[in-house]
């Protein structure tokens, strides 16, 4: 049996999804690639003529999905893995944010990730095998201040990948919430869509976490390509797990929060169970 598989990556012109895609290649794996214009489709697909291939399609184009994803079955056959890697962080005070950066935020990384996700699940459903990868973040365990709009979109990833995954084990489907920690990408620099400064009482707090993020740009400790090798790993397993951190700083950071998460409803058991009739 063949261990080459075929991988639809949303976005991957930059990132994890640049890494893991190029990792794909370099392992003969087959790999389909959403891009945004023709000149990056044809700059991936030089990578490996015949194993890459790319489709123009921004991820918040939703009436375009289904067809998208019907040609490329049509295509280039099964796929047998989905990742949905497209998104990006907003940064800003609560109070300093519209919600029309609220609802672009969860168009990319919620909206988007789950209509892919749509597409794909009947194939999968009636095939009965199939992988789905959501990365998330560890920010969709833990929070900080200032970026509680990206926060939200990931908590929402985390619990929509976990509730399926218990939906389509009965079929062999897999889904996986990869929750990675800081890495050496675009995230918190080109990629990252910051609210102006508006409200002084927030200068104090607000502007070092601001400064000190921008300036941790590229020195994070996680190296994308040993993500992307930890995720193909994760694909030739044959039982996954539902929830994959990724870095020794989401590991420490996500330890603590579930540590002080026990310790809160442990102090307030008591009021917990006074509630049932």
């Amino acid at each position: 049996m063949s261990t080459t598989k075929t991988l639809f990556i949303t976005g991957v012109s930059s990132g994890f999804g640049k890494a893991l895609a190029a990792q794909a290649l370099a392992a003969d794996h087959k790999v389909i690639g959403t891009l945004r214009n023709q000149q990056a489709i044809e700059a991936f697909e030089a990578q490996a003529p015949g194993r890459a291939h790319g489709v123009l399609l921004d991820v918040t184009e939703f009436a375009a999905i289904d067809n998208v994803v019907n040609d490329v079955d049509t295509a280039f056959g099964p796929v047998d893995v989905l990742v949905n890697n497209a998104g990006y962080g907003h940064e800003g005070v609560f109070e300093e944010s519209t919600l029309d950066e609220l609802r672009h935020q969860f168009d990319v990384n919620v909206f988007g990730a789950v209509a892919i996700t749509k597409a794909f699940v009947p194939l999968f459903r009636q095939r009965r095998s199939g992988h789905i990868i959501n990365i998330t973040s560890m920010g969709g365990f833990m929070t900080m201040p200032g970026i509680s709009f990206y926060h939200g979109s990931k908590f929402a990833l985390e619990g929509i990948s976990e509730s399926l995954g218990k939906e389509l084990k009965p079929f062999n489907v897999f889904v996986t919430a990869v929750a990675p920690g800081g890495f050496r990408t675009d995230w918190a620099g080109r990629s990252m869509q910051r609210s102006p400064r508006q409200i002084a009482d927030y200068d104090e707090s607000f502007d070092p976490i601001r400064k000190a993020r921008e300036e941790r740009s590229g020195k994070q400790p996680g190296d994308p390509v040993k993500a992307a090798d930890a995720m193909l790993k994760l694909i030739a397993s044959d039982n996954p797990p539902a929830h994959l951190l990724l870095g020794s700083d989401a590991l420490k950071l996500v330890r603590e929060k579930l540590a002080q998460l026990q310790a809160e409803i442990t102090a307030w058991e008591d009021v917990t169970q006074s509630t049932d009739i």
